[in-house]
């Protein structure tokens, strides 16, 4: 249950901007996630902004008391911890919406959806082209965070989409990035 939260702020720095120091601290974030296992602690940007694109200058991590506990026993700020300040663990505010933070991908590679078409149903490099022509690119104008996954070694960008209010809390299970599909977290 995502009953209480923490925030973790950037603070001013002029060498560094919020747009180097996030992502930094959300790989750490990502890779304490890994080494705890954790399917109960979620993340959101107070920040998020899809006009102008941004995710600000704090993060919040959310799940019970003692997992927060757990998590923030654990080392994952160092090499940060000049550039952040993480406060007390509070509950999440009652009435608080409900909202799903999710992970977008685009499709954003003609020539893969070719090669995919080409796998699945057996069509030749032409027939693919035919059906898939150059233009149906997709581009994302969502905030995003450059990432490294801990597992693959793989860097990518993590387009990040904010959902409409639900109508109360969906329950789930939360990635290694603190991202999940169904459930929904607290967004005030």
């Amino acid at each position: 249950m995502l009953t209480h939260y923490l925030d973790i702020y950037l603070r001013s720095d002029p060498e560094f901007p919020a747009s180097q120091l996030l992502p930094a601290l959300y790989v750490k974030f990502h890779r304490a996630l890994v080494q705890l296992r954790s399917e109960d602690l979620a993340v959101c940007f107070p920040g998020y902004s899809e006009k102008p694109l941004g995710l600000g200058k704090t993060m919040r991590v959310l799940g019970s008391a003692e997992r927060l506990k757990q998590l923030m026993a654990l080392p994952w700020l160092s090499g940060v911890a000049d550039h952040v300040q993480a406060s007390a663990t509070s509950p999440v505010p009652e009435g608080a919406a409900h909202r799903k933070l999710t992970r977008a991908q685009a499709k954003s590679s003609p020539e893969r959806l070719r090669r995919r078409q080409m796998r699945r149903h057996g069509l030749t490099a032409e027939q693919a082209r035919e059906r898939i022509s150059d233009s149906a690119a997709e581009n994302l104008t969502l905030p995003f965070l450059p990432v490294r996954s801990t597992s693959t070694g793989q860097a990518f960008l993590l387009f990040l989409r904010l959902g409409p209010p639900c109508p109360g809390p969906l329950a789930g299970s939360f990635n290694a990035y603190g991202l999940s599909l169904t459930a929904t977290i607290p967004w005030f």
